[in-house]
Formats: C-alpha cells, sequence, structure tokens
C-alpha cells in the first residue's frame, strides 16, 4: 500500500495486476487500484475533480484530467472515508501512476492534495528485478 497526507487528507492505494484481464502475447496489462481517501482534518472538504500521471516501463506518460472520481464527488466532512476501485491498462509489464485531487473547503477554497505514486508490477515484473 501507498500513503501520502496533504493537509490532513489520508490517500491510501493498494494495486493489483490483473491476470486474467491481461494478455502479455498481446502487450495488455491491467491493473486493479483500490483508493482510500480519509479526513482527519476538521473542515468539511468535497473532492472536485483528479490529475492522473500514469508512465509505463518505456518512460511514456499520460495524463488523465476529468471531474470527480468514478463518477462521483465526495464531501467528506471530518473523519469520514471515501473508497473506490478503478482501473488502468498498460503495454508493458510494469509503470508507475501518481497524481493529485482538488479539492474545495466549504468556504471556496480550492487546493490539491497528493495521490501517492504507487508501483504497476506484474509477478514476472517484480522477480525480474531482484
Amino acid at each position: 500500500m501507498y500513503t501520502a497526507t496533504t493537509r490532513a487528507i489520508a490517500v491510501t492505494v493498494k494495486p493489483q495486476y490483473l491476470p486474467d484481464q491481461s494478455d502479455p502475447a498481446k502487450s495488455k496489462y491491467v491493473w486493479s487500484y483500490q483508493v482510500r481517501i480519509e479526513n482527519k482534518g476538521d473542515a468539511t472538504v468535497q473532492l472536485r475533480s483528479r490529475h492522473w500521471k500514469i508512465t509505463d516501463g518505456l518512460g511514456r506518460q499520460q495524463e488523465v484530467k476529468g471531474p470527480g472520481v468514478v463518477g462521483e464527488t465526495p464531501m467528506l466532512r471530518p473523519g469520514d472515508v471515501f473508497e473506490y476501485t478503478s482501473g488502468t491498462p498498460l503495454s508493458t509489464p510494469s509503470g508507475i501512476m501518481g497524481g493529485t485531487y482538488q479539492m474545495v473547503t466549504e468556504g471556496g477554497e480550492n487546493f490539491d492534495i497528493e495521490i501517492p505514486t504507487f508501483s504497476l508490477d506484474t509477478p514476472t515484473s517484480k522477480r525480474a528485478l531482484n
């Protein structure tokens, strides 16, 4: 698991390789990732948008920007947790992902929180690195 905390909002990501959805013979590797966003602060905030940077094993980068996550813009009161699962394909057996979520306070202040950079590795790519 990978965790980053910005302004008392913790983002934890747990990636998982999906061999049943992948096809290495066709350079298709798929991962799911579970995200947990926890408001450990004393202010209510809302997640407005996401900005992901996805880099494959050859260094090719793509950016994904858009409103909310999985069709939602969750409101997080102090102590609240929001969890979701999403996924990403790559054409290489390893890569990395990370980025930011744009949040807004009840008072209208916009700020970014870090999504920790996490590793996307197939079981064989992990062994190759050892």
